[in-house]
Order: structure tokens, then C-alpha cells, then sequence
């Protein structure tokens, strides 16, 4: 019989940790396969962050490292630099990213190191209980706003993407979310295509990938991603916002 369906030779037999319904493990699949169809997997480099996807190490099949909390981009810089033949990446959320890691996450981009980051937005603090992030939502209520976020207080969301849309640095940076089949198949192409363009050496790549915390967000896996199409995909709208190989535009969600 032909197996036409089967675990990505780029991720470990280590079982997943993450909670259910969470989309963690969709997308450590999407960059593992994303690898292993590149022919990359032996020479990637992955940086692990602090948050729910601390553990990243013990599930992709290829040389990783951890960094402190927020500094993966220099981490992953550090590396390219030092070894350019490298595939490198790096895998973190809104807390580690966008907020102690906004100046490491920027300045990045803006010299367009020759890196992939993978950017989990699901609008709050997961691994630490559930506190308002940057990329919380106006009224979202959390353990830390629960009459909801006050802007007047708190300020705005950051729109990760469209900010860093702004540098001339970046190559690529698109906006997918995993909350459908076809969904998955367009975060699967861009995952795909940021590692394709830093093998092109094109320079930076970051894909945002929208995604649900049922746990923290206090809701099953099937009303969390109603939730996140009802009212993270308005605000936070899936598309390209920057592609160096490709006609220049805003989102194409």
C-alpha cells in the first residue's frame, strides 16, 4: 500500500505538549515539511524561545538553540552571521516577540539579516497564565484586563506585520492563519516560501501566523476559532505585506 500521509522526517517522535486545540502543532508541521521538501532539514539551525513553545528543541529534527526571552532574532543572527550556509530560524510568540523582544525583532528586519522567523500571534500570554500581550485585542478580557483591554490605559494593538512593512529591510513578510484547510495550505506556501527565499539569500522573512489559545482564552477549540475569525482576522486581516520578488502591495486577505 502506498503511504500517501506521514509525520515530517523534520520533526522528533517526542510527543507534543501543548494544549488541546491549540495550533502549535499545526505549525511545527508546516515548517518541518516545509524543510524536509527544500532539502534544508540537515542544515537548519532552529531557535527556541520562552513561552508555550519553550520545548520547541526536543520537537524539530535539526540543530537547535535557546534563547533568553525576546533576544531570538540577535541569537539567529549570531548564528547566520557566523555560519551562512545555515538555515536559520527562529519560532516565537506575541510575549516573546513583540513585546521584551520588539527592539531584537525590529532592528533585525531593518538590517535584513538573512533569517526565517516563525511568529505565533494568538493575542495573549500563554505559557504564564494568560495576561494581556501586545497583540491583545481592544476589550479582549484577560487575566490581567478583565473588564477588558482599555486602550486609553493600555494603548493599541501592535499590527506586528504592517509595522515592520514599513522597513526597507524585509524581503517577505505575509500574515496566514491555520483556523481552516485552506488556511493551512496558504500558511503551508508562505512558511515554504520564506525558507526558500533566505536559501535565495533574499534577506528577511516573517510569517505571522494568527492562531487560538482555547485554554487561556477560555473557550473549547471549536468556539476558539470561531472567535479568532469573528474578531482576530478583522483586525489582524491575512496577507502578503511585503515581497521583494513580487509586485509591492498591502494585504490581500
Amino acid at each position: 500500500m502506498a503511504v500517501v500521509f506521514e509525520k515530517p522526517k523534520g520533526l522528533t517522535d517526542a510527543p507534543l505538549h501543548y494544549c488541546p486545540g491549540c495550533t502549535h502543532g499545526i505549525v511545527h508541521r508546516l515548517v518541518a515539511e516545509a524543510l524536509d521538501s527544500l532539502g534544508i532539514t540537515e542544515k537548519a539551525v532552529g531557535v527556541a524561545p520562552v513561552g508555550c513553545a519553550v520545548f520547541a528543541y526536543n520537537y524539530f529534527n535539526c540543530d537547535m538553540a535557546q534563547a533568553a526571552h525576546g533576544r531570538a532574532p540577535a541569537v539567529a543572527t549570531g548564528i547566520k552571521r557566523a555560519n551562512p550556509a545555515n538555515i536559520v530560524f527562529t519560532y516565537q510568540g506575541d510575549g516573546d516577540l513583540a513585546a521584551i523582544g520588539t527592539a531584537e525583532t525590529v532592528h533585525a528586519a531593518a538590517r535584513g539579516e538573512n533569517i526565517t522567523i516563525i511568529f505565533i500571534n494568538n493575542a495573549i500570554y500563554g505559557m504564564t497564565g494568560g495576561q494581556m500581550a501586545p497583540t491583545t485585542l481592544p476589550e479582549q478580557v484577560t487575566q490581567t484586563s478583565p473588564y477588558g483591554r482599555d486602550v486609553t490605559v493600555a494603548g493599541y494593538p501592535v499590527r506586528v506585520s504592517e509595522l515592520l512593512a514599513t522597513l526597507d529591510g524585509p524581503a517577505y513578510i505575509e500574515r496566514v492563519s491555520v483556523d481552516s484547510v485552506k488556511n493551512v495550505r496558504k500558511a503551508a506556501a508562505a512558511i515554504r516560501k520564506a525558507f526558500q527565499y533566505q536559501s535565495e539569500g533574499k534577506g528577511f522573512s516573517l510569517i505571522e501566523v494568527v492562531s487560538t489559545c482555547p485554554t487561556n482564552w477560555g473557550m473549547n477549540p471549536v468556539k476558539a476559532l470561531a472567535w479568532l475569525r469573528e474578531h482576530m482576522l478583522p483586525y489582524y486581516p491575512l496577507g502578503v505585506y511585503r515581497d521583494k520578488g513580487a509586485a509591492q502591495g498591502g494585504a490581500d486577505a
